[in-house]
């Protein structure tokens, strides 16, 4: 693969990388990943995760409250994101979102997080980074009624939902992120959901260290495997895997737009 990957989510403050790093990054790069976001969950934990953004130039990172941590910092909002995301490294808010799945939040709680989230993301202008699951049907009302009051970026990572939550997105103009989950044998309906999500609207991340692909499952996942989630979408939508790499990277630079290609390595 001659085109670079951008790995749009993925966890490097997690422990699971601890002094591993460079070694970490020195694999994507040999993969053909040439730039990586690691995603905010919490608050407290935010300057781990911009401590390693800024050990790497090819390396960003968001701000936010993952709606499993929702009850835990409910005192958050949107002056206090919108003041962090001022930062040069951090280029999105959150991830946020509804989680009906674990519900490790009231979901009143996880609704009002993620409201927070919108608004900063409305406000600043930078991709709203979206999880949601088991919760289509309100995280569907939600970003219509959202989007009805001024418009804000957004992507739907990790992407697991059902068809009907991809379109009502697409719709409202966000794109979709697909994980390793798409090169499991049990996601048939979501790989149908993957061929019909228009090329310039798709991008590809790892969610790591979670959810390693086919070939590599029941692994540690790290950027380096988004190349086999690439693969597969490229298989998908019926193209060669450097078409799908240029067309997924050229989408991460439309949306993330405080990000410049300069430090695509």
């Amino acid at each position: 693969m001659s085109a670079r990957l951008v790995d749009s989510h993925c966890h490097l403050d997690f422990k699971d990388f601890d002094g591993e790093l460079d070694d970490v990054v020195a694999r994507a790069g040999d993969a053909g990943v040439g730039l990586m976001v690691t995603i905010g969950t919490t608050l407290r934990g935010f300057e781990g995760v911009l401590k390693v953004a800024e050990s790497y130039d090819n390396i960003v990172c968001t701000v936010g409250i993952h709606p499993h941590e929702a009850e835990a910092e409910p005192d958050v909002g949107t002056a206090q994101l919108v003041e962090l995301a001022q930062h040069p490294k951090v280029v999105g808010i959150g991830e946020t979102g509804l989680d009906y799945f674990y519900e490790h939040s009231p979901r009143d709680a996880q609704k009002a997080n993620f409201r927070a989230h919108i608004e900063a993301s409305r406000e600043t202008q930078l991709p709203l980074i979206i999880h949601t699951r088991d919760a289509d049907d309100d995280m569907a009302e939600i970003l219509t009624e959202e989007m009805g009051k001024g418009a804000f970026p957004a992507l739907l990572h990790c992407f697991s939902s059902g068809r009907a939550l991809a379109m009502t997105a697409l719709d409202l103009g966000l794109y979709i992120s697909l994980s390793g989950i798409v090169t499991f044998k049990s996601a048939a309906d979501l790989q149908e959901t993957a061929k019909d999500v228009p090329l310039d609207k798709l991008l590809v991340e790892t969610d790591s260290p979670y959810l390693a692909p086919v070939p590599k499952r029941g692994k540690r996942n790290e950027p380096s495997f988004v190349a086999h989630t690439a693969a597969k979408v490229a298989e998908l939508q019926g193209i060669e895997v450097d078409a799908l790499a240029t067309a997924t990277t050229d989408n991460f630079f439309r949306l993330f737009t405080k990000v410049s290609r300069e430090r695509l390595a």
